[in-house]
C-alpha cells in the first residue's frame, strides 16, 4: 500500500517523542484543555522546562494554544489543545478514524470559545490536584481519571454524566467518586437533581461511590449542604475549590466533621453485567479507563 505525504509526516515525528510526550497527548485528548501550570504539575519538575517542550510540541505541530486578557490588565495563563497532528496521534492510538484538517480545526474553535471553559478546567484542576499529591506521596495513587464523555460510555444503560469519575488510593485503601464541579452557574435545585441518577446507578447494582460537590465559596457549600441533609440514598460530601481534595476538606452530608476522601464510603458494586469494575465476573479496577484494552 503505497503511503500518503501525511501519514508519512506523522511518522517522522515519533522519534521526537517521549514517554511523557505521548502521556500528556493521550491526557489532552481526553480532558480537552490544560494549562501550562497545570501540565507543569502533572508530568514535569519545574514550569520553565514544562514550557520549553510544550513549544516543541507546538513547532512539531501536536499541540496549539491561546489565552485570555484580563480586565485590567496582563493575560490569564496559556490553555493547550491538541493541535490537528496530536489529534490524529491520539485517535490513530485509540483505533478510532482520523479526523480531517476541518474537524480538527473545528473542534479547537469550538473548544476555545466553549461556555463551558472555564468548567472543563475546573474539573481537570480537580483530578490534578490528586495527581500531583500522588507523585509525592508514594502511599498515594490517582488510578483511575475518566471524563465525562467515557464515564457516560462505560455506563450507556443509564445516563450517567458525572463531570469526572475516578479512583483514589490511600494507604492500600480505595475509594471510588463522582465528581460535580460547580462554578456557581446553576441554581442549587438543579445541582440536587443530579443525584437521581446517581440513585438508579447504586439500585441497579452499579458502583455506590461517593458524590463529591467542589463549590466556589464556603456560602454556596454551606446553602447545598443544608439541601444535602434532606436527600438519601446517596452518599454526598462538599468541599470548596480553595481546599486540596486529597486532604481532610470533605463535608458528609450527614456529619459535621470533615475526613478524607478515604474515609468516605464506597462500594464498587456487584457483578451486573453493565458495571465496567468487572471483567469476565471479576472485580478488575486496571488500568486507568480509555487506554485499557
Amino acid at each position: 500500500m503505497a503511503r500518503t505525504q501525511r501519514s508519512i509526516g506523522l511518522l517522522a515525528l515519533y522519534p521526537h517523542l517521549t514517554d511523557r510526550d505521548l502521556t500528556l497527548l493521550r491526557l489532552l485528548y481526553d480532558h480537552q484543555v490544560l494549562t501550562t501550570d497545570q501540565i507543569t504539575r502533572l508530568l514535569f519538575g519545574n514550569e520553565r522546562t514544562c514550557q520549553v517542550r510544550l513549544n516543541q510540541l507546538q513547532r512539531l505541530g501536536l499541540l496549539t494554544h491561546f489565552r485570555f486578557h484580563r480586565t485590567g490588565g496582563g493575560s490569564y495563563r496559556y490553555r493547550w489543545l491538541l493541535d490537528h497532528d496530536g489529534q490524529r496521534f491520539a485517535t490513530a492510538s485509540r483505533g478510532e478514524t482520523e479526523p480531517t484538517a476541518k474537524a480538527s480545526a473545528a473542534r479547537i474553535h469550538n473548544l476555545s470559545a466553549s461556555p463551558r471553559l472555564n468548567h472543563q478546567l475546573a474539573v481537570n484542576e480537580f483530578f490534578v490536584r490528586l495527581a500531583e499529591h500522588a507523585r509525592r506521596h508514594r502511599h498515594a495513587s490517582l488510578d483511575r481519571w475518566w471524563s465525562e464523555k467515557f464515564t457516560t460510555g462505560q455506563f450507556h444503560k443509564i445516563l450517567l454524566q458525572p463531570d469526572g469519575h475516578g479512583l483514589w488510593t490511600e494507604a492500600g485503601h480505595t475509594v471510588g467518586l463522582w465528581l460535580e464541579a460547580d462554578t456557581g452557574s446553576e441554581p442549587l435545585t438543579r445541582v440536587i437533581s443530579k443525584l437521581d441518577t446517581y440513585r438508579k446507578v447504586a439500585a441497579s447494582g452499579g458502583p455506590r461511590y461517593p458524590v463529591l460537590f467542589w463549590l466556589p465559596s464556603p456560602a454556596r457549600e454551606e446553602h447545598l449542604h443544608r439541601l444535602l441533609r434532606q436527600h438519601s440514598g446517596v452518599v454526598t460530601a462538599t468541599a470548596t475549590h480553595d481546599r486540596h481534595p486529597a486532604e481532610a476538606v470533605w463535608l458528609p452530608a450527614d456529619s459535621h466533621e470533615r475526613v478524607h476522601l478515604d474515609g468516605l464510603p464506597s462500594s464498587h458494586g456487584i457483578d451486573n453485567g453493565d458495571n465496567p469494575n468487572f471483567r469476565d465476573g471479576v472485580l478488575d479496577l486496571g488500568p486507568p479507563g480509555p487506554d485499557r484494552t
